[in-house]
């Protein structure tokens, strides 16, 4: 049973509805140092959070966090424990939590110890393999998502000293450590059970927000997979649940409630989108009729603040049905430009096209007047009429979205946009925008 803390004070006011996440995601809580949670059990709440055991034998992680925090993260242990770190786990191979162990490590060789050990499943190897195979695109697509353009991604790992396939079982001095292997917002995740304490380390299948599968610019995601693994979890009777994102939830009974909750929303956005494609629909029409239940969307812990279900059905698509979206027309589509083109002679220019997106949006037209806004910049790229109607199009999307998916997308656009009327570059307008706002980013 976790023991009473501020930081748990202030995780059961954030599930009543008494507080916001704020002071969790602005890394408030993070200048606090560690947080007990438990006899002997620390978090870290960093950007991916960091779960610290005592045991007899030294440190037991689950997660070890980001780069970035690596540094504090070893000052925060070292004030209240000389212990070495024995044994890591990462939940998955994203950046964010995968690189807290390096002072350790550096600190056991200074020592004269054997170096900790990192324990992970056996995908998160070939993971790695492809980050630095694809370093470019990763880079581009972060700094988009997340609207920061200083990102650049790395081509170095903290690798794996033992991988598992399914699951294993660990013991690091008193404390037994049960892994489970899940696909869902990635295929290496590896959950964490400590049956004798009750408390479930679960990484990213629960965040305090809508799943994290249908990024509309990361690789496949496992909705179905991630489901049954919810499912599971909400079985083992846990009564502490610690997050890769978010605040520790405490109680069975509310522990067993957010993990269904999860599992209904992607059992309900899976098989309504199977059945409408196992009746031949295309992919238009399976984004008009799939619908998130609205009770289950209301849950604070079901908020589409990162990721959207209307995401997660084309994640869905296409891992059954490829990317033939079933309109023929886009099986070998004209060029974006020749497109445009075409529809800015009917229309008279490249900037009527851009009016005509200004008046869809007044009207409530959100969704066209993107389209006409994209291509009347795809037209004339020269235009400064067209990009100035592109630029508040986009912004007036990216206020209004919820996503950080969504928002980075829009905000990249307009950033661009805003290159083009400046004459400056897009990261400049990027940094211009987001100066001063906490990011969330790697």
């Amino acid at each position: 049973m976790a023991k009473k803390s501020k930081l748990l004070e202030y995780a059961d006011d954030v599930w009543k509805g008494r507080e916001d996440s704020s002071a969790y995601h602005t890394g408030v809580l993070r200048r606090e140092g560690l947080h007990e949670i438990a006899e002997g059990v620390h978090m870290w709440p960093a950007f991916g959070n960091v779960y610290a055991f005592e045991t007899e034998d030294g440190l037991f992680w689950y997660d070890t966090g980001d780069a970035r925090t690596a540094g504090r993260l070893f000052d925060a242990v070292r004030t209240i424990t000389d212990q070495p770190l024995h044994t890591a786990v990462y939940s998955h191979g994203h950046i964010d939590h995968i690189y807290g162990t390096v002072p350790f490590d550096t600190e056991a060789a200074e020592r004269g110890l054997p170096r900790p050990r990192v324990v992970a499943h056996e995908a998160v190897l070939p993971r790695f393999d492809r980050y630095v195979a694809t370093h470019g695109w990763n880079t581009v697509i972060n700094q988009r998502q997340f609207q920061s353009p200083g990102i650049n991604w790395p081509t170095e790992f903290r690798r794996p000293d033992t991988t598992f396939s399914d699951r294993s079982t660990l013991r690091v001095g008193d404390l037994e450590v049960h892994l489970r292997h899940g696909k869902g917002e990635t295929d290496d995740a590896a959950i964490a059970w400590i049956p004798e304490r009750g408390i479930l380390c679960c990484g990213d299948f629960f965040i305090w927000a809508s799943p994290n599968a249908g990024n509309p610019q990361k690789v496949q995601r496992y909705a179905r997979e991630w489901a049954e693994s919810l499912r599971w979890m909400a079985g083992l009777g846990a009564e502490l649940l610690l997050p890769g994102h978010g605040l520790p939830i405490v109680g069975a009974e509310r522990v067993r409630t957010a993990l269904s909750d999860s599992a209904a929303l992607l059992e309900t956005l899976h098989d309504q989108t199977v059945t409408l494609m196992n009746a031949g629909a295309t992919l238009d029409e399976v984004l008009s009729q799939v619908t998130a239940p609205a009770e289950l969307m209301a849950k604070p812990y079901l908020n589409p603040s990162y990721d959207e279900p209307e995401f997660v059905v084309r994640g869905i698509w296409r891992l059954y049905g490829g990317w033939y979206d079933g309109d023929p027309s886009r099986l070998k589509p004209a060029g974006r430009g020749a497109l445009a083109r075409e529809v800015a002679q009917l229309a008279g220019s490249a900037e009527q096209l851009g009016e005509r997106a200004k008046e869809l949006l007044a009207r409530g037209d959100d969704r066209l007047a993107g389209h006409f806004a994209q291509m009347a910049v795809d037209a004339d790229p020269d235009s400064k009429a067209a990009h100035q109607s592109r630029t508040e199009i986009f912004r007036a999307l990216e206020k209004a979205a919820t996503s950080t998916m969504s928002k980075g997308v829009f905000g990249w656009a307009v950033a661009e946009s805003r290159a083009v009327l400046e004459g400056s570059d897009r990261d400049s307008e990027l940094r211009a925008r987001t100066e001063g706002r906490a990011q969330w980013a790697f």
